[in-house]
């Protein structure tokens, strides 16, 4: 199955439900990263939570950063997202590794305790910034109290990442529901029971369901209208033009310093892992850019 990504009103547009599968964008972002069982995981959720959000805003140039700053083993973790079903992210330690906990992967151990960072570029003069404290290091319990507390949007989120023997990707995908503020209090109680019944994200999808089969069940008992659906691809901007700027803007003595150790260098992307490489007569080439731009 594709990666992509639902979105659906209930209810009479009392309810807005967006879902996902994004195994393949986590597999790639695993693969790309060199990530442990846990890490994806956590990543994996991170990813699929960002696409969801991102899915939410309307023009195409917006974009929406989620950073989680923690003190637990995995440092930290970073995803950014666009209104087009693009992702990509990272954590900052790749490697960290943490036995099973109840027989699943540790994503709270992981995070320990930290702060959630939602960041949305609308093209304002100011980006819109909202900051909680992590309530679980879980991610969708994070994402779900966010929403609650930061937006005052009462929502309900469910993440899963399902990896196989080989530690690759087996199903990864979620789900967020939003009820509007002219609810009623029946539609609630429908939602609430429904969303106590539910398996979770990882059996639904490891059992064949589609993101629309997933808001069949969450959404039960109601009449749901698909609205659209989309894409969803792990995808980076970054280029060797992004990363020659980059280095210009480091300082001139900085790349003086690099050619006078007389080799190449190389420049990874935080985001996507893509590796650029600068013979010593390109950055001699990028010192020339930088003195003419300062005359």
């Amino acid at each position: 199955m594709n990666d992509y990504i639902v979105r659906a009103t209930a209810a009479d547009a009392q309810i807005r439900a967006f879902a996902a599968v994004t195994t393949r964008l986590t597999e790639e972002a695993r693969s790309r990263h060199q990530t442990s069982p846990v890490a994806t995981a956590a990543l994996g959720r991170l990813l699929t939570g960002g696409v969801l959000m991102g899915s939410m805003m309307k023009n195409p140039e917006d974009v929406l950063t989620l950073q989680i700053k923690c003190d637990g083993p995995i440092g930290g973790l970073t995803v950014t997202a666009d209104a087009m079903g693009h992702v990509k992210g990272y954590v900052n330690h790749p490697e960290v590794m943490l036995p099973p906990k109840n027989g699943k992967l540790d994503v709270g151990g992981a995070l320990g305790q930290g702060i959630l960072n939602v960041i949305k570029d609308m093209g304002l003069k100011e980006p819109y910034s909202g900051q909680t404290i992590l309530q679980t290091g879980e991610i969708a319990e994070d994402l779900t109290y966010y929403f609650a507390a930061s937006e005052q949007v009462p929502s309900s989120v469910g993440l899963g990442v399902l990896m196989n023997r080989d530690n690759t990707v087996r199903c990864a995908g979620g789900f967020i529901i939003q009820v509007m503020p002219f609810v009623e209090e029946r539609v609630l109680r429908q939602l609430e029971e429904n969303i106590g019944a539910m398996r979770s994200v990882t059996d639904m999808l490891d059992g064949g369901h589609s993101p629309e089969e997933m808001l069949s069940g969450v959404l039960s008992g109601m009449e749901v209208e698909i609205t659209d659906t989309m894409p969803a691809g792990f995808a980076c901007s970054c280029s060797e033009r992004r990363i020659e700027k980059a280095l210009i803007s480091i300082g001139k003595s900085e790349i003086e310093d690099m050619i006078r150790d007389g080799k190449p260098i190389e420049v990874k992307c935080h985001f996507c892992n893509t590796a650029y490489t600068f013979s010593v007569e390109k950055l001699g080439q990028i010192l020339e850019k930088q003195n003419a731009v300062l005359g």
